[in-house]
């Protein structure tokens, strides 16, 4: 029986000319739009329905590695998976961005609290939350 792992989840993203800064390359503010919006498309397409109707997801926390760019026109490619278990009210979830011939651009690790809805209080993070990101072999 093999272990369950993370299951990955990735989108493209393009360079526009609002990306840009003086450099000529996408700005770093930009990098971390990106990962927020990587892992909200995550949420969206593995979350169980009721769990998106009963749950938010606020950052507490970005470490992110810049360790290349990309210039106007060209694309990136974004990838995350949650790592590890849930401690209380927030989960870790890694991301990484490669270029189109898949050299690595931005990495990072984001720690999320999970917030509910009606209350809008921190809410524990229940493994069957997270099951639908976890890959099953």
């Amino acid at each position: 029986m093999s272990e369950r792992g993370p299951a990955r989840f990735e989108r493209q993203f393009e360079a526009r000319p609002e990306h840009i800064d003086e450099l000529g390359h996408v700005n770093n503010s930009v990098w971390v739009q990106w990962i927020q919006d990587l892992a909200t498309s995550h949420w969206e397409a593995a979350a169980r329905a009721e769990d998106r109707a009963a749950f938010y997801w606020v950052v507490v926390r970005h470490e992110i590695d810049y360790r290349g760019n990309i210039g106007e026109g060209e694309t990136a490619i974004g990838t995350t998976w949650i790592e590890g278990k849930p401690r209380g009210a927030t989960s870790l979830r890694a991301v990484q961005f490669v270029d189109s011939e898949g050299k690595p651009l931005v990495s990072g690790r984001t720690t999320w609290a999970m917030l509910d809805r009606e209350s809008g209080r921190l809410a524990k993070v229940r493994g069957d939350v997270l099951a639908p990101f976890t890959a099953s072999d």
